[in-house]
């Protein structure tokens, strides 16, 4: 049977990701400290030079809470946009992560669920609190990408995709709570600790790799908020830490779940874009908080999940209901183009 080029190179890229994750974890593992050092894994781009995917967060609950109807839409938008992947904002696995490999629950919420063609393309995720309370090194283990080959899943690393660089953040060790106050919960702060070490060479490692990036794009994932309306509100850590290492790299934009709706806000005092994509299954919290009107572009507090199409010289996102219907829609053109360039479109 004769191979195509294409899937020669995406079977390259895809045994050279597993390798990178077995060496990051296998490093955690000898070494027994804080390391954070940032992989970097790439995402080639259409012919075109574009890029489409999916942002989902907060889903991972066996199908219930609308997570199946989210799913279907994500199948049909992800068809219509031609994603190239998904992002994942973190809670993969809910309520208390995975408790090892072979935990029924990777397949029943995730491989079962996501089943459309559109959406068998890679899911690049980030961890939250609740996959913190399970087995962390299930999630970053190897040994799910060999049962679902769409999972790549390291703490933080950097998505090289050439016309855009993605950083993906490991925000739960920023949160003093869950040390000091975990409410009874059980945290896995393995690879973590000391914490301050961590996270010292997380910042450190980021804002260089923020500095040395040449793309058009520079976009941020985590999946706690910096800023939001919801139930959790701004998380306070990251607004001290975090946020002023973004503002002084000028990253265009901050995407995280955390809080369960959809949330676009365009900030007065910086050029990031703050969109929340935590919408993937149990929403309708209440607890809204009041914002900006002139910042807040849109509040939606229920399921969904957002679309990005990427160009090297524009941006267009979507937000889309648990029905598919388009929430709210904005575009943007790149702050790094040639000033010539800038000025014929």
């Amino acid at each position: 049977m004769a191979v195509s080029p294409t899937t020669i190179n995406k079977t390259s890229w895809f045994l050279s990701t597993v390798a990178v994750m077995s060496a990051v974890t296998g490093m955690c593992l000898l070494m027994g400290s804080a390391a954070a050092d940032l992989p970097r894994l790439r995402q080639p781009p259409k012919a075109d030079g574009s890029l489409s995917f999916l942002v989902v967060g907060d889903w991972g609950r066996r199908g219930l809470f609308n997570q199946s109807l989210v799913a279907s839409q994500m199948g049909i938008i992800g068809e219509k946009l031609d994603i190239d992947f998904v992002i994942s904002t973190g809670d993969n696995f809910y309520e208390n992560g995975l408790v090892g490999i072979h935990d029924l629950q990777f397949d029943e919420s995730f491989s079962k669920i996501y089943t459309a063609k559109s959406l068998q393309k890679l899911w690049y995720n980030v961890l939250g609190n609740h996959d913190y309370r399970g087995d962390v090194e299930a999630q970053l283990s190897p040994i799910l990408a060999k049962m679902d080959s769409r999972w790549v899943c390291l703490r933080s690393f950097i998505l090289d995709a050439e016309i855009a660089d993605f950083f993906f953040v490991d925000t739960t060790p920023f949160v003093d709570k869950y040390f000091t106050h975990p409410k009874g919960d059980v945290y896995d702060w393995s690879g973590i600790l000391p914490r301050q070490n961590y996270l010292s060479n997380l910042l450190t490692d980021l804002d260089l790799a923020l500095k040395d990036s040449k793309a058009k794009w520079k976009i941020v994932v985590g999946h706690h908020t910096i800023k939001s309306a919801g139930k959790h509100g701004n998380t306070h850590e990251l607004e001290t830490q975090l946020l002023p290492i973004l503002e002084a790299n000028d990253v265009d934009l901050y995407i995280n779940g955390h809080d369960h709706c959809l949330e676009h806000i365009s900030s007065s005092d910086s050029g990031i874009q703050f969109l929340t994509s935590g919408g993937g299954s149990k929403a309708w919290r209440g607890g809204t908080s009041w914002w900006k009107p002139e910042e807040m572009k849109l509040y939606y507090d229920g399921q969904g999940f957002m679309g990005v199409h990427l160009a090297p010289s524009h941006l267009h996102l979507q937000f889309y209901d648990v029905f598919g219907r388009v929430l709210h829609q904005w575009s943007t053109s790149s702050k790094r183009l040639p000033n010539y360039y800038s000025a014929a479109i």
